[in-house]
């Protein structure tokens, strides 16, 4: 497995001209507040905390929808063995452009699409289940139908023993997870801000 201080250096690479992560992130809220969902990106806390359950040596793909400037990307990768894919999924272009000429891990891709569609994005490559997918997405303001729509097509598209781990501001997106996964743990990050909420809900 590459080290850390290597993948860092890999995945952090900025070309000139290329905007930073707060001016993107910060750009992305005022334009997609419903989509983004805070003014900040993640704490370190939260990353780690929210990453520790994870099973890395028995993780080949790794999902994430809405990545955003990729503050959860650059962790994943530092973790991740060798032979696995990263998928993140982003409705907004900017988004997904910034990734691809920041992020140039060959683990790594950035897809333009909707996290409902993300059966048809693992199956494009090449993988039929995904063993974890995470995500940011504030499910309690997303457009309706939006929200069960994305948690049944995260159940069916997660491997058995895999997990959905999702952070927000809201508990109100247990109601998502509750009518497909039965084992859901749950935490807190008060080292956030806003401070979140933390779940993990396991495919049984």
């Amino acid at each position: 497995m590459p080290s850390s201080t290597t993948a860092t250096r890999r995945a952090r690479s900025r070309p000139a001209g290329v905007p930073s992560p707060w001016q993107m992130f910060f750009s992305g809220f005022l334009k997609h507040p419903v989509m983004v969902g805070s003014i900040v990106p993640s704490s370190d806390k939260l990353i780690r905390k929210m990453l520790g359950p994870v099973d890395w040596a028995n993780c080949k793909l790794f999902v994430e929808y809405g990545p955003g400037v990729g503050t959860f990307c650059r962790p994943i990768l530092d973790r991740m063995a060798p032979d696995a894919k990263l998928v993140v999924i982003d409705t907004n272009p900017e988004f997904i452009q910034y990734l691809r000429h920041t992020i140039t891990d060959p683990r790594f891709f950035a897809v333009l699409g909707s996290a409902d569609e993300v059966e048809t994005i693992v199956a494009d490559h090449g993988f039929e289940k995904a063993d974890y997918v995470l995500s940011g997405l504030p499910f309690s303001t997303l457009p309706p139908g939006v929200g069960p729509a994305i948690a049944t097509a995260t159940h069916s598209v997660l491997r058995i023993g895999g997990a959905f781990l999702v952070y927000q501001f809201s508990p109100k997106v247990k109601d998502f997870l509750t009518p497909h996964f039965e084992a859901i743990d749950h935490d807190m990050e008060w080292w956030n801000v806003p401070p979140a909420q933390l779940y993990w809900a396991w495919k049984a």
